[in-house]
C-alpha cells in the first residue's frame, strides 16, 4: 500500500493528522482556523492627537482588552493591511514612536510583517498576541487614504476621543490686524477647536507654553512680551474663551499635547480676572521680518552649522546630516522621535517637528553614519548634546537614514504660486534674469534684473513656467571608486576618429598628425548613484534622441558630465565631457529591481536605489591631458551640470580629488563629494601645496 492512500483514505491516518496538529501546533498563523475565527471578533480605532479621521495611532481590541501595535518592523504593507481592517482602502504612510501620543494598556503585537495582501492582520507574521518587548513610546500609526470600502460598515471604526481637540493655533495682532507683515510673530494665542476658533485663559500661562506655541508656529524660541499693554488692550474688547489650565514641560511638539482644560458649554464664568494669554516668538534667520532684525543677527559672527537637511522638497524638510571631525554624515534611525527632531528644527531656525521620519523618507545618504540611537528630552539646544550611541560599522545602513519635516512660519506664500499656463494673452513682463541658489522662499530673493526688465519678446516662448513635483532624483558620484579606478593611457590617434568626432579631445588634437601620434588620458571609472526619490529621466524623449554613427549609439543628453582638470586657484587647464549614450540600472540595491536598460532602444534612466556604472575603458572615459604641464592640481566631475534634469539638491553634483602629475605618472587622492566636508575642511583641500613624493598621507 502506498504511504500516500494511508494519510488520504484511512481514518487512522485522518486521526493521526489530527494528534500532530495538537502536539506541533499550527505551522503557519495563516492557515489556523483558530485565528482566523478570532480574527472576526477583533475590534480596530484610530487613537491620538493631533490627527485627522483617517490617521492616528492603531488600536486594536482582543479578548476586551485594549492595546497597541509596536513598530518595530512596521512597513507601509502591514498599514495597507490594518487600513482595510479600519474600512478604508488603502494607506499613504505611516508612523513610529508614538507620534499620536503613547498608549495604554497592552501591546498585542509586535515585529508585525505583513505582504500588505492579507485579508486579515491575523495572517501577517509576528512574535505572537501579547509578546512584546516594547514600550508606548514605540507605538505604531497609519495614515490611510480618506476613502472608504463600498459596504463597509463604520461598526470597526471607534472614535475613542469624544472631548474636544485643539486643532490648529494662530496668533492675533492684538492692534493692526490684517495690515501687520508677515510672518505675525506676536499677538494673542488663538485655538481652533470643533465649533470654531477661540481663545486661551492667561491664568498661570508660562514660558513652556509660549515655548510649545511658538514651535508650532515655525518659531524657534520665545521672548518676553508687554502683557501690560495687552491687559489694556483686552478691557476693550470681548473676549471667547475656550481653553484654559494650559501646562506644558516646554518639550511637547504640539499643545495638544500639554495639560489642559476646555471650558463647557454650560460654563458661564469663564478666565475671572484673567485676560487673553499673549505670546512672542522669535523668528528664526530665514523669517526675520524687518531690516532691523535683519542687521542685527547679520551683525553677530555665526560659525559653520553643524547640522543640515538634504533630500527635501520644500524648506525645512530633508534628511538630517551632521558635522564630525570635518565630515558630514547621517542619523541613524533608532529611538528618533519627535522630541529629537523637533531639537533638529530649531536649532535650523525652524519651529518644532511636525514629523519624525525613519527608513530613508528623504532618499538615503552616501558615506559615513554618525549617530544612532539619539534620545532628546527636547530642550537640548542643539542635536549633539543629546545622549546618542557612536555608530560602529554593523549597526546600521542607509536605508535607516532619519529625516523630519519642520513646523514653518505663515508667510503668504502658498505652494505653485506659479504656473505653466498659454501666455498668448500676456502683455507684460514683469521679472528677468532671474538667478536662483535654490534656497530662497519666493522669486523675489533671487538676483534678477530689477526694474531693467531684459526680454525684447513676449511670445509664448520667452515666458517661464514651472512644473512643480514632491520628489525628485538626486544623483551623486561614487568617489572612491575615482580614486582606485585612475590611470593614464598612451592612446593612437588612430583609435580616436569616433572620440574626435564626439568631441572628446583636447582642441589640440585637430592639429595633430594623423593617424600617427598618441594622446595621453587620464581615464577613471564613473559610478552614479540616484540616491533621490524619484527616478533619474533623461530630459527629452526617445523621438529626439540623437543617433550617433560611429560609436552606433543614440545620445539621450548631449552634456551628462563635464571633466575638468583645474589649477589650486580654480583656473581650468584640461577639460572633457560625457554625453549620456546609455542611461541604465548596471546594479541595484538589494530591494530594488532594475528598470532601464538601453538595449533594443530601451527606456534610459536611474531608478531611486540603483546606479549606472561608466567603466574607465570606453571611449570619451577620460580628460585629455596631453598639454597639461606637470604640477599639482584638482581633478572635478560634475553630474547634470546644465541643470538639464530636476534634482532635489545640486550641491553634491561635484566631486573633486587633489592630484599630482610627474609628466609621467598621476597620484589622485583625498576624492571627495563637493558638500560633503566641512568649509574649513575645503579651504585645507583648495590649499593643498602637492605631494613631495608618491606616499599618499
Amino acid at each position: 500500500m502506498r504511504p500516500v492512500s494511508v494519510w488520504q483514505w484511512s481514518p487512522w491516518g485522518l486521526w493521526l493528522c489530527l494528534l500532530c496538529r495538537l502536539c506541533l501546533g499550527s505551522p503557519s498563523p495563516s492557515t489556523d482556523p483558530e485565528k482566523r475565527a478570532g480574527s472576526q471578533g477583533l475590534r480596530f480605532r484610530l487613537a491620538g492627537f493631533p490627527r485627522k479621521p483617517y490617521e492616528g495611532r492603531v488600536e486594536i481590541q482582543r479578548a476586551g482588552e485594549w492595546g497597541t501595535i509596536c513598530d518595530d518592523d512596521f512597513t507601509l504593507q502591514a498599514a495597507h493591511v490594518l487600513c482595510r481592517e479600519l474600512g478604508f482602502t488603502e494607506a499613504t504612510g505611516w508612523t513610529h514612536s508614538a507620534k499620536y501620543g503613547p498608549g495604554t494598556g497592552r501591546i498585542w503585537l509586535d515585529n508585525l510583517s505583513c505582504t500588505g495582501t492579507e485579508q486579515s492582520v491575523t495572517e501577517c507574521a509576528s512574535r505572537g498576541w501579547g509578546n512584546s518587548d516594547c514600550t508606548h513610546d514605540e507605538d505604531a500609526g497609519v495614515i490611510c487614504k480618506d476613502q472608504r470600502l463600498p459596504g463597509f460598515k463604520d461598526s470597526n471604526v471607534i472614535e475613542v476621543e469624544h472631548n474636544p481637540q485643539v486643532e490648529e493655533v494662530r496668533l492675533r495682532p492684538g492692534v493692526g490686524w490684517g495690515r501687520r507683515p508677515l510672518p505675525v510673530t506676536e499677538g494673542l494665542v488663538e485655538v481652533k477647536l470643533p465649533d470654531g476658533w477661540s481663545q486661551v485663559c492667561d491664568k498661570g500661562w508660562s514660558a513652556h507654553n509660549s515655548h510649545v506655541v511658538c514651535g508650532m508656529l515655525g518659531f524657534p524660541s520665545e521672548k518676553r512680551v508687554n502683557t501690560a499693554f495687552y491687559r489694556l488692550l483686552a478691557q476693550r474688547q470681548q473676549h471667547s474663551f475656550g481653553l484654559h489650565g494650559v501646562a506644558c514641560v516646554g518639550t511637547e511638539a504640539h499643545l495638544s499635547l500639554c495639560s489642559l482644560e476646555f471650558y463647557r458649554a454650560n460654563d458661564t464664568a469663564r478666565c475671572p480676572g484673567g485676560a487673553p494669554a499673549v505670546v512672542s516668538c522669535v523668528p528664526g534667520p530665514l523669517y526675520t521680518a524687518s531690516s532691523g532684525q535683519k542687521k542685527q543677527q547679520q551683525s553677530k559672527p555665526q560659525g559653520e552649522a553643524h547640522v543640515r537637511l538634504k533630500g527635501g522638497a520644500h524648506p525645512g524638510e530633508g534628511r538630517v546630516e551632521v558635522l564630525k571631525a570635518g565630515t558630514w554624515g547621517t542619523v541613524c534611525d533608532r529611538k528618533w522621535d519627535l522630541q529629537a527632531a523637533s531639537v533638529v528644527c530649531r536649532e535650523l531656525g525652524f519651529g518644532s517637528a511636525r514629523e519624525a521620519l525613519s527608513g530613508a523618507r528623504m532618499g538615503q545618504g552616501m558615506g559615513a553614519i554618525h549617530l544612532s540611537e539619539v534620545r532628546c528630552s527636547g530642550q537640548e539646544p542643539s542635536l549633539w548634546k543629546c545622549p546618542h550611541k557612536n555608530i560602529t560599522a554593523d549597526d546600521c545602513s542607509h536605508s535607516q537614514d532619519a529625516a523630519v519635516r519642520c513646523n514653518l512660519p505663515y508667510t503668504g506664500v502658498e505652494a505653485k504660486e506659479t504656473w505653466y499656463w498659454d501666455s498668448g494673452n500676456v502683455t507684460e513682463v514683469v521679472m528677468s534674469g532671474v538667478r536662483c541658489t535654490g534656497t530662497e522662499l519666493s522669486l523675489d530673493q533671487c538676483a534678477h534684473h530689477g526694474t531693467h526688465i531684459t526680454c525684447k519678446r513676449t511670445e509664448t516662448r520667452f515666458t517661464a513656467g514651472v512644473i512643480c513635483s514632491e520628489t525628485a532624483s538626486d544623483l551623486l558620484l561614487h568617489s572612491a571608486l575615482v580614486q582606485e579606478t585612475a590611470y593614464i593611457e598612451d592612446r593612437p590617434l588612430h583609435m580616436l576618429y569616433c572620440a574626435a568626432e564626439e568631441n572628446c579631445l583636447a582642441s589640440s588634437a585637430r592639429s595633430a598628425n594623423w593617424p600617427y601620434g598618441h594622446r595621453r588620458l587620464l581615464r577613471f571609472s564613473s559610478q552614479i548613484h540616484n540616491l533621490g526619490r524619484a527616478d533619474f529621466r533623461p530630459k527629452a524623449g526617445r523621438h529626439s534622441w540623437v543617433w550617433h554613427e560611429c560609436h552606433g549609439h543614440y545620445h539621450s543628453m548631449d552634456i551628462f558630465t563635464h571633466y575638468d582638470i583645474l589649477t589650486p586657484n580654480g583656473t581650468k587647464v584640461a577639460e572633457g565631457h560625457k554625453a549620456s549614450f546609455c542611461l541604465e540600472d548596471t546594479e541595484c540595491q538589494e530591494d530594488v529591481s532594475k528598470r532601464y536598460e538601453c538595449a533594443n532602444f530601451g527606456e534610459q534612466g536611474i531608478t531611486v536605489g540603483c546606479w549606472d556604472l561608466y567603466r574607465h575603458d570606453i571611449d570619451c572615459q577620460w580628460i585629455d591631458i596631453t598639454d597639461v604641464k606637470p604640477g599639482n592640481y584638482i581633478l572635478q566631475v560634475v553630474i547634470n551640470p546644465n541643470f538639464e534634469v530636476a534634482e532635489s539638491d545640486f550641491t553634491n553634483n561635484a566631486m573633486k580629488c587633489n592630484c599630482k602629475y610627474d609628466g609621467h605618472r598621476i597620484w589622485v587622492h583625498n576624492c571627495h563629494i563637493g558638500d560633503a566636508f566641512s568649509e574649513e575642511a575645503n579651504r585645507r583641500f583648495e590649499r593643498y601645496p602637492g605631494q613631495t613624493s608618491n606616499q599618499i598621507i
